[in-house]
């Protein structure tokens, strides 16, 4: 998940007390399309979803509009977005992926890309899909690309007629991480979270070790996911 690391962490880090939400199930669906800007996004956001719609018997699927070339971690000899192509395979076979399209728009400078090229694009790969799945509205860190993906599926669903559930961070986990590592993530105020599920997260940590080049050095991914616990917060955009 490409975005703003942040600094060296701050001094307090207790964890906000949780509120109690009420827990639901994931709504059913035949097959789950699920848009995004980089390799990684798909495991280190998305990956404990992706993981509950398969283990509940949903065909999955990725769109990745990025190689994720620009990133400031894993730099190696070789191309960076060749290793992260070889690790997206790695990880979607983990989550239980039937397939990723990985597409090579140039990472960082997705919102450049006309919105409706990218909606098409996104349409193209729909054929038997009941569901999207995409980060929240703000790209849940404020990164560009994030926003872009979100915009273009949405753009896609609509002419197709098809929900899309969005992954969003409550606001005091965001604002958690904010305070410790001076990051930009945005969180949603309890009103606007329309699902809150229990998550088992042994094969999204499975899925983000695939991920080498960018999940050593990213404290603020488990950071997040200490905070997060055994929940995850979706939001319906359609």
């Amino acid at each position: 998940m490409n975005g703003p690391r942040g600094a060296a962490p701050r001094a307090v880090r207790s964890a906000p007390a949780p509120r109690r939400r009420t827990r639901q199930c994931l709504p059913r669906a035949g097959c789950v399309l699920a848009v995004c800007a980089h390799p990684d996004d798909e495991s280190f956001g998305l990956g404990a979803v992706l993981a509950a719609f398969s283990g509940q018997g949903a065909r999955v699927r990725v769109l990745c509009f990025t190689h994720g070339e620009a990133s400031t971690l894993g730099q190696t000899s070789r191309s960076l977005g060749e290793v992260r192509a070889e690790e997206l395979r790695a990880a979607a076979a983990v989550l239980g992926v039937e397939h990723a399209e990985l597409l090579s728009y140039p990472d960082g400078n997705l919102a450049g890309v006309p919105e409706g090229e990218l909606a098409e694009l996104a349409g193209d790969a729909l054929i038997d899909v009941d569901l999207m799945l995409v980060f929240d509205q703000g790209g849940i860190t404020g990164h560009p690309d994030h926003c872009q993906a979100t915009a273009a599926a949405l753009l896609a669903a609509r002419r197709h007629q098809l929900p899309v559930l969005a992954w969003a961070l409550p606001e005091e986990v965001a604002a958690q991480l904010n305070a410790e590592f001076g990051t930009t993530f945005a969180g949603r105020p309890e009103s606007e979270l329309d699902i809150v599920i229990d998550v088992v997260r042994a094969r999204q940590r499975s899925a983000i070790a695939c991920h080498a080049s960018q999940a050593g050095d990213n404290p603020v991914l488990w950071r997040r996911l200490e905070l997060l616990g055994a929940s995850e917060h979706l939001r319906w955009l359609t």
